[in-house]
């Protein structure tokens, strides 16, 4: 049974199951070049099929997320969300028609699925489906929250819990509660979209002159360097707000604008990321008592873009009956491919869903390598032990670009495409930030630890000793470890790590056994293989090019090693 599962929306990407294991899953981004796509799939369908060995033809089944009128839309004139696209992204001007595309965008994604809608959408798929040879296939079309459901339910490794989506919108919604039991799902509350943290975030991001759906994550940073204000002081806490497993909006959640604009006047930017950052967590937590309470459930499997607020989710894992949390390591909409996928084997079998490793994209011989080096004239030298090598640069304050075997799924660097550092050097952290990345400054870095270390390295770890495999949860980093960790630690004294096994095969985890032994402590910065705005980077000419581009010291590519001759440190 080969199971296809597509996206064509916001980080648009497929995923193929065959006799419900995942076999590949990747993102459109990668291969188009634009950050969070949103064209049809193609290249990640026939990517998808190439690395799962099969043809078009072997694919028994197609699944796809969403059929409300906003997606049909979309799907039936691709040049609306083309439009779209390009206003978020800022690379349309502003004026009379952005303002027209973002008052539309709000008002028709609140708009619920119909059958006609659901036809529509059917016949468009089908359609663009034709083109990619796959026409023969029956197709599925899942519900948005029911998609991002099954992600975090199947993703968790529970065998019963609470399962909370939320996000900005999809088919009506904007937020979730079920129950998980023995690998089936059970509806218990949804909100409407009229009702969505999603999209109070969206308007602050957007206020804030950031791109909405793409960088909350700054807002979040952004809020730890304001001067603190107290919740009963905090205006925005009124417009948000929990009621028995629903999110209540006042007003609905498309005309708080003017209203948050209005707080933005009297306040620095800073503390008015603060004040939305509070109603983000305080919101989130109370969806995640109530999903508790309405479920019995003490263990917590989430899902949606909301679910990358690390700061709002660390809350949460520490709530009074709150015994675990998983998050879907791909929680926004670019793991709605998967999500699909997963609805449509969950009809006939249990999906078994393991996320030990996320490396399910294209990797590249020693040949395509030596290839892609010889035509950008880069001298790549072999080594014998690209691990040491690397350590030994990473311990004299180099930064290192790191690409090897298989490319990750999601959005996080985690050790296949990676820029890697020295754990302890702000400097560095500085240097990435304005230098090499080339984002704002306060934006934090994560660091990747063997999991051996968490005990002694984070002061919280004893609350959850979930292995985060995939840099999904924050921790508090232990007083006696905040030097060791200076360049990889919030402000606030959080970091988001990723956990690696101690036994790992790959030379991954050897090169942080290797720093263990070199710096006291098996840790590494590490972040995304990409300057800022762009994708992670997919293929070996598109790493030379960020080498030569970024002004890092070396490129660690399979067995080679690329040094730049004049290095700064």
């Amino acid at each position: 049974m080969v199971v296809l599962g597509l996206w064509d929306g916001h980080d648009a990407g497929a995923a193929l199951m065959i006799d419900g294991r995942l076999v590949s899953a990747v993102n459109e981004e990668r291969f188009t070049r634009r950050k969070l796509e949103v064209r049809f799939p193609s290249h990640s369908i026939a990517e998808c099929i190439r690395l799962a060995g099969v043809t078009a033809a072997d694919v028994s089944t197609v699944a796809a997320s969403t059929s409300d009128p906003a997606k049909m839309i979309g799907r039936l004139f691709p040049s609306t969300k083309e439009r779209y696209y390009l206003v978020r992204r800022r690379k349309a001007r502003p004026g009379l028609l952005a303002r027209a595309t973002n008052a539309a965008k709000y008002r028709i994604t609140e708009w619920g699925p119909n059958p006609m809608s659901r036809a529509l959408n059917l016949t468009a798929l089908r359609r663009d489906l034709g083109r990619t040879g796959l026409g023969h296939a029956p197709l599925r079309l899942f519900d948005h929250h029911w998609c991002h459901a099954c992600t975090a339910a199947y993703g968790s490794g529970f065998d019963s819990c609470a399962v909370v989506t939320i996000d900005g919108v999809g088919d009506g919604l904007s937020a979730t509660i079920m129950r998980f039991d023995l690998g089936v799902l059970h509806p218990v509350r949804a909100t409407p979209a009229t009702h969505s943290l999603g999209v109070f975030f969206e308007h602050v991001t957007r206020l804030l002159n950031m791109r909405e759906l793409e960088d909350e994550g700054k807002v979040m940073a952004l809020a730890d360097y304001a001067a603190p204000v107290a919740d009963e002081a905090n205006p925005l806490l009124a417009l948000v707000g929990v009621s028995d497993g629903r999110v209540i909006c006042r007003p609905p959640s498309r005309r708080m604008a003017p209203t948050l604009a209005r707080s933005l006047w009297s306040y620095p930017n800073e503390q008015f990321a603060f004040i939305a950052q509070r109603v983000v967590e305080k919101t989130t937590t109370a969806l995640v008592a109530d999903a508790v309470r309405l479920t019995g459930q003490g263990r917590v499997a989430i899902a949606g873009g909301v679910a990358s607020n690390i700061k709002a989710t660390r809350l949460a894992r520490h709530l009074p009956g709150v015994e675990d949390i998983s998050i879907f390591p791909h929680m926004g909409d670019g793991g709605l491919a998967l999500g699909a996928a997963l609805a449509a084997v969950a009809e006939t079998q249990r999906p078994q869903l393991d996320l030990s490793t996320l490396a399910l994209g294209p990797a590249f011989s020693d040949e395509e390598i030596t290839n892609a080096a010889r035509q950008k004239g880069a001298n790549a030298s072999r080594t014998a032990d690209i691990a040491a090598a690397a350590a030994n640069l990473i311990e004299n304050g180099d930064v290192v670009l790191w690409f090897q075997g298989r490319m990750e799924y999601g959005p996080r660097a985690l050790g296949q495409r990676s820029v890697l550092a020295r754990p302890d050097r702000p400097r560095l952290r500085d240097r990435l930030n304005l230098v090499l990345k080339r984002r704002v400054w306060y934006q934090p870095f994560c660091p990747s630890i063997l999991e051996s270390e968490a005990p002694r390295l984070f002061a919280d770890w004893t609350i959850s000793g979930r292995s985060n495999r995939h840099m999904t949860m924050a921790y508090m980093v232990a007083d006696g470890w905040r030097q060791a960790l200076s360049g990889v630690t919030n402000v606030d004294g959080s970091c988001r790590p990723q956990l690696v096994a101690d036994d790992a095969d790959g030379p991954f985890a050897e090169l942080l056994r290797q720093l263990r032994t070199r710096l006291g402590v098996g840790a590494v910065l590490n972040t995304s293989f990409n300057i800022h705005g762009e994708p992670l980077v997919c293929t070996p000419l598109e790493a030379l090019d960020v080498f030569e581009r970024s002004g890092a010291d070396a490129l660690a590519m399979g067995p080679f090693l690329l040094e730049r001759g004049n290095r700064g440190r």
